[in-house]
């Protein structure tokens, strides 16, 4: 497959789209924001078509692909951020292939920094059950030489959405994935030191992962280590050195806009603002 290279846009900076399932994948462009302050994004969450995780691979790339060509040939993105582990696990050739422009999705750069954590080279991931049937981190983690455990962990979107980040019961729940992972790993040898969070809700609940693992072990953020590699790519960006330092934001969905505009600033920090509605068809 060929690199796709940046071309410059005519506004203040470099636009970057940033694509999810839902609005989960906003934890990726609150680290964007905050490592590529003075570009454009544009985020879009296929909200009438989720959850992802229970559609055919085949069907999973098609809504990818007309995401993904919609923010680059209406919105005008450069550059495409895919924030979704069912996409980048499922559909990323298939994205690649559908539009002109690079293409970062969150899996390869989540077991990088996995590798670069871990002394062990053993390491644990958790993710959704759509992302973990994939097998994608552990292939990602065996391309770094590490060894993996994989573990779906279906409870935890679900109460970061209720906004239980930091409530007793999601505590407990944290509390009994991570101890099965872990005889899982001692059942398979290994020695883990490290731990991503293999899915886009997962960093509001990252204090509490640290709290809970065991004394040695890192906690590695998918959403920061895909946002340290897109500013990687980008720093030799024209554009970037002559914008101005305050990113702009523009949001869609194709449903449910109240909800996005509700829930999004709780994975965004700040305020999501007038979510715009599009129809990408069914």
């Amino acid at each position: 497959m060929k690199t796709k290279v940046i071309e410059q846009s005519t506004g203040a900076g470099p636009v970057i789209g940033v694509f999810d399932s839902g609005f989960g994948g906003l934890t990726v462009l609150k680290a964007l924001l905050h490592r590529i302050p003075n570009a454009s994004f544009v985020f879009l969450g296929d909200t009438a078509r989720l959850p992802y995780g229970s559609k055919s691979q085949r069907t999973i790339a098609r809504y990818a692909s007309e995401s993904a060509q919609f923010l680059v040939h209406e919105q005008k993105a450069e550059y495409l951020v895919i924030a979704c582990n069912t996409a980048s696990a499922l559909a990323l050739d298939a994205i690649k292939d559908s539009v002109p422009v690079p293409v970062l999705g969150v899996i390869e750069p989540g077991a990088a920094a996995a590798a670069a954590s871990s002394q062990s080279r053993d390491v644990m991931v958790i993710a959704t059950e759509a992302t973990v049937a994939s097998h994608a981190y552990a292939a990602a983690c065996r391309a770094q030489g590490l060894r993996g455990v994989e573990k779906a962990c279906p409870l935890l979107v679900p109460l970061v959405e209720e906004g239980w980040t930091d409530h007793p019961v999601t505590a407990e729940v944290v509390r009994i994935y991570l101890d099965e992972l872990l005889a899982e790993a001692r059942t398979a040898g290994q020695s883990p030191d490290t731990l991503v969070l293999g899915c886009t809700h997962y960093p509001l609940l990252r204090a509490m992962f640290e709290r809970t693992v065991p004394e040695g072990v890192r906690v590695i953020d998918s959403a920061e280590a895909t946002a340290e590699e897109a500013a990687r790519q980008l720093q030799a960006h024209p554009l970037l050195a002559q914008a101005a330092g305050v990113p702009s934001i523009r949001c869609f969905a194709t449903d449910s806009v109240e909800k996005f505009e509700r829930l999004g600033s709780r994975f965004l920090g700040l305020p999501v603002g007038k979510v715009e509605l599009v129809d990408l068809g069914g």
